[in-house]
């Protein structure tokens, strides 16, 4: 099947969004034609799809007037988005021979099925990495989760390879808590500094001078974390078993009940996950501290 397809496919980006430009990038990097960029129809979608269009060497189309004359297209459109779209070009073109991906962690290949009736083989192709604005990472030893229809799953490994990628199967009931993992490693870590540097301000510290301060000790943590590993990389209070000045904390953080609730949560994850001295002293100084917040 697809043998047309054997090496390097001509690529339409459905979206013109943070995925998508730095999909389109790193794919024109090394060495995929990149033919279309389709944009949904407003003002400030049309200047960023032309914008990356223009980098890429492609056209750029409505969903009104797509050619969607590539072999492969690729939905980079946000996940209630993806089914609807689907949907709307499927009657635009004989879908037979081509292949479709899209790039939702939480959602399975199952979106695009309106592209699979009419022939397509379909995956889901989702990069474990953040994309924000300002930024475009590279993809170099970045790990995709995959699955979906063999054929597609086959070139988006290709791909993914080419990309300097490390492609992995996932299964479909799993997509849910394999994004909400990856929840943890970005944005979730993001919130949970975020709420570091509002607790700096009752150190005297503006937000600005936390940010700035902090990023020493959480640059060596991730360093620890990935050459040491979690129990390698674990230190403080808990660690040591200071079961009074974990107090301490959670008396500090009586005004804070957002950092209280995380603070007593990750505490108690530490205590199951990772070493910790007189644990019994320690989960009843957190127990005193979930009563604090009623």
């Amino acid at each position: 099947m697809l043998p047309a397809m054997a090496t390097k496919p001509i690529i339409a980006i459905v979206g013109a969004g943070r995925l998508g430009t730095a999909l389109t990038l790193e794919l024109k990097r090394v060495g995929y034609s990149i033919s279309e960029i389709i944009f949904r129809n407003s003002a400030a979608s049309k200047r960023k799809a032309r914008d990356l269009a223009r980098k890429a060497g492609a056209r750029s189309s409505t969903s009104d007037n797509a050619h969607l004359d590539a072999d492969l297209v690729w939905f980079c459109v946000p996940d209630r988005e993806i089914a609807r779209v689907s949907l709307q070009l499927a009657s635009v073109v004989d879908w037979e021979k081509k292949i479709a991906l899209h790039s939702s962690g939480a959602l399975a290949s199952d979106e695009l099925k309106a592209l699979r009736q009419r022939g397509a083989s379909v995956a889901s192709v989702h990069p474990m990495m953040t994309f924000v604005s300002g930024s475009i990472p590279s993809l170099k030893g970045v790990p995709f989760a995959v699955e979906g229809d063999a054929p597609a799953v086959l070139m988006a490994r290709q791909i993914v390879k080419k990309l300097g990628g490390e492609a992995f199967t996932i299964r479909k009931q799993h997509k849910p808590a394999y994004h909400a993992w990856g929840g943890f490693t970005s944005p979730l870590l993001v919130a949970a500094l975020v709420t570091g540097e509002q607790l700096a301000r009752t150190a005297g510290q503006s937000t600005a001078e936390a940010r700035r301060k902090m990023l020493p000790i959480v640059r060596q943590t991730i360093a620890n974390y990935a050459a040491l590993g979690p129990a390698g990389a674990f230190s403080g209070p808990i660690v040591r078993g200071d079961a009074e000045i974990v107090r301490k904390h959670l008396r500090v953080l009586k005004n804070f009940p957002e950092a209280r609730e995380v603070y007593v949560a990750l505490a108690r994850a530490a205590l199951r996950y990772l070493p910790a001295r007189n644990q019994a002293k320690l989960k009843r100084a957190l127990v005193g501290g979930k009563r604090g917040r009623r």
